[in-house]
């Protein structure tokens, strides 16, 4: 079965798992969107923010993205409501989750491999029934990653400002998820 043929899954991430993040976030197609070079990670830090013990104190769910047994990406999930810091201080809906995800190697990319993660992602997200909808918000230049939200079925609602800056709000609902598997 070829790459483009094999599904990708997604496992939870263990402790076991941190090298290999804090390797991959430290590549620059990886940092130039999430943190940036001056907020590239030590091992030390990755251990201390990314435990899932840790994360879920958060309500953040880490994921390893697979295809067939390769690890390929990493993804998380959250709960939207009371994240903190400054993020969704708007939201009252407890069934909005967040997503966070990145493919670790860059020949990879513009493949079509980070739009598989990320359906298989909401699909995995939307097996909880208390899951309303999915939200993510790419930074307004990252036209790569914006493309792979709108190929995955997120839809555009508007630019706003995030504590990491501009954003594009992106979301799916439960309904265009079901209408969109009802009609395939």
């Amino acid at each position: 079965m070829s790459a483009i043929d094999t599904p990708v899954t997604l496992r939870l991430m263990t402790e076991q798992d941190l090298p290999m993040l804090h390797d991959w976030l430290n590549r620059p197609h990886i940092f130039e969107w999430w943190g940036g070079e001056e907020e590239r990670p030590t091992l030390d830090e990755v251990l201390e923010h990314y435990l899932p013990r840790v994360l879920a104190e958060e309500s953040v769910t880490p994921y390893i993205a697979m295809l067939g047994e390769e690890p390929i990406g990493y993804a998380q999930s959250y709960v939207a409501l009371g994240s903190g810091d400054g993020w969704w201080e708007d939201e009252t809906d407890p069934g909005v989750r967040g997503i966070d995800q990145s493919l670790a190697n860059p020949t990879q990319l513009s493949k079509g491999l980070g739009t598989k993660l990320v359906r298989a992602l909401v699909e995995r997200l939307f097996l909880d029934s208390t899951v309303t909808k999915i939200q993510t918000d790419p930074t307004p230049n990252n036209h790569r990653a914006i493309r792979c939200y709108e190929k995955a079925g997120f839809v555009r609602q508007k630019i706003i400002t995030t504590p990491d800056g501009p954003a594009v709000y992106m979301v799916q609902t439960r309904q265009s998820f079901e209408n969109a598997r009802s009609t395939a």
